[in-house]
């Protein structure tokens, strides 16, 4: 009887050791599979997770418009006075809404091409009110006209347009024309063919941006989605090939298997450059653990703290021997045109970007991007992209509706913040096809390794206790 008690006391520790080398086993095991599905899983190749939603976004993505309404136009042009503004909004559009097209593969160079069309369909439920309110604004022909036209004969010329049109330092225009473009009465004055449509995005809808070509990650995942070229309607060759412009993804996903220490770089044509985000706090995103990256305010820094941004200083006097911060000029890949970017409300900005412009409230909750990445797919899963459009003004002293003007300034014409969710639906298949598989293993194998190791020493102990009862 006793031997037989023995036998099985050795036979049940055998079988907790056999459990607990098992699961030690399976743990690397585990891992590789994982790491073999998500890699899978992850090649932008018909048939795959990450291709399904690379070609059209399951996500409704929303861009959010608040418009500076100018409360004191007359007294600006005249005296050159702080220009008073009252932020507008969010008059909302839904955007990213249509399939990628021309989809390309190029199975020796491993790469994908295609277009992005533009659309924007405006979404009143979502808005403080119609596309027809009204705002005051900058005119935006006659603020650009002296940085496209220096020459002073060639301003003397354009005055006499500007002031046959009636036309001065602002205007009032609906948020369609603004956003969309408008007929410019000075420019249809012009007697030589030019564009005579304004507007800050316009052209937009029935456009597509691109093409674009990305790595599809076939030979090597750490490169999916990473642009290789970029060739759109923006002349990215006025930029000297040193400024490294295109670099990163679209950041609708990157590589896999993402680490905190990572800096995820991403393009915007919308800015003409790539950025990057650092990692700034774990998120938990409809149960599903997400990373959030945040633009940091280096990105938006002097070429004396960030040299990657010298290339967005053009010129000595107004960025004070490139030692202010906070806006960066995109001029050149907009026809030359006096167009900067900056943070909402001038957030990080140099204190004197803002000091002629009242009613600015920057702070970070609201005026920051952000990204939140699933680290293992390294898809992003919510993000908000946040911009504000300025155009320089200065002194002109051949154009009367700008020779009142003492100062420069950075007028702000608007902000966006573009954000999209993962759908509750989404969400729920996500967690079942990836996270809580993912979590299932762990869990059987820490199962498994806990409950061997347990049963091991309770049989050992147990055994143990029996030979010394039969000893004494």
């Amino acid at each position: 009887m006793g031997c037989d008690r023995n036998c099985g006391l050795i036979a049940g520790a055998v079988i907790g050791a056999v459990l607990a080398v098992f699961g030690g086993i399976l743990m690397p095991v585990g891992d590789m599979l994982i790491e073999k599905k998500i890699k899978k899983e992850t090649v932008l190749e018909e048939g795959t997770l990450a291709f399904k939603n690379w070609v059209k976004t399951g996500t409704e993505v929303y861009r959010q418009f608040w418009i500076f309404d100018v409360q004191n136009p007359e007294d600006v042009a005249v005296n050159s006075s702080k220009i008073k503004v009252k932020q507008r909004g969010p008059y909302t559009y839904r955007v990213r809404y249509l399939a990628k097209e021309n989809i390309t593969h190029d199975s020796e160079t491993h790469t994908v091409s295609f277009l992005q069309p533009n659309g924007a369909i405006f979404e009143p439920s979502l808005s403080v009110g119609t596309e027809n309110d009204t705002f005051t604004v900058l005119n935006l022909a006659v603020a650009a006209a002296p940085h496209l036209y220096p020459n002073v004969f060639i301003q003397g010329v354009l005055n006499s347009l500007i002031k046959k049109s009636k036309s001065s330092m602002f205007q009032k225009r609906t948020l369609k024309e603004l956003l969309w473009g408008y007929k410019d009465p000075f420019l249809s004055l012009v007697p030589y063919p030019i564009t005579t449509t304004v507007g800050v995005f316009y052209p937009y809808n029935n456009t597509a941006d691109g093409v674009y070509k990305v790595f599809s990650g076939k030979d090597n995942i750490s490169k999916v989605a990473i642009i290789d070229t970029y060739k759109g309607k923006k002349n990215l060759s006025y930029w000297p090939s040193y400024c490294d412009m295109i670099n990163g993804t679209d950041a609708a996903s990157f590589p896999p298997f993402i680490e905190k220490t990572q800096v995820l770089q991403f393009f915007s044509s919308d800015i003409c450059r790539s950025i990057y985000a650092v990692f700034g706090a774990e998120i938990n995103l409809k149960g599903i653990p997400v990373y959030r990256f945040i633009l940091p305010s280096l990105a938006f820094a002097s070429p004396l703290r960030n040299p990657d941004n010298h290339c967005f200083c053009t010129e000595k006097i107004i960025s004070k021997n490139c030692t202010s911060y906070g806006v960066l000029d995109i001029g050149k890949c907009k026809d030359g045109k006096p167009v900067y970017i900056s943070l909402p409300h001038f957030l990080y900005a140099s204190p004197e970007i803002s000091q002629p412009i009242e009613g600015l409230s920057p702070n970070e909750e609201e005026h920051s991007t952000y990204l939140d990445v699933e680290p293992i797919t390294g898809f992003t899963l919510r993000f908000a992209k946040r911009l504000q459009i300025n155009i320089l003004v200065k002194p002109a002293r051949k154009i009367e509706a700008l020779k009142g003007l003492k100062q420069n300034y950075f007028v702000p014409i608007l902000w966006l913040n573009e954000t999209g969710t993962i759908g509750d639906e989404k969400a729920e298949m996500f967690r079942s096809q990836v996270t809580g598989k993912i979590n299932l293993l762990g869990l059987v194998e820490i199962t498994l390794l806990s409950v061997g190791v347990v049963m091991f020493i309770v049989f050992m102990i147990s055994y143990c206790a029996c030979r010394s009862k039969r000893v004494n």
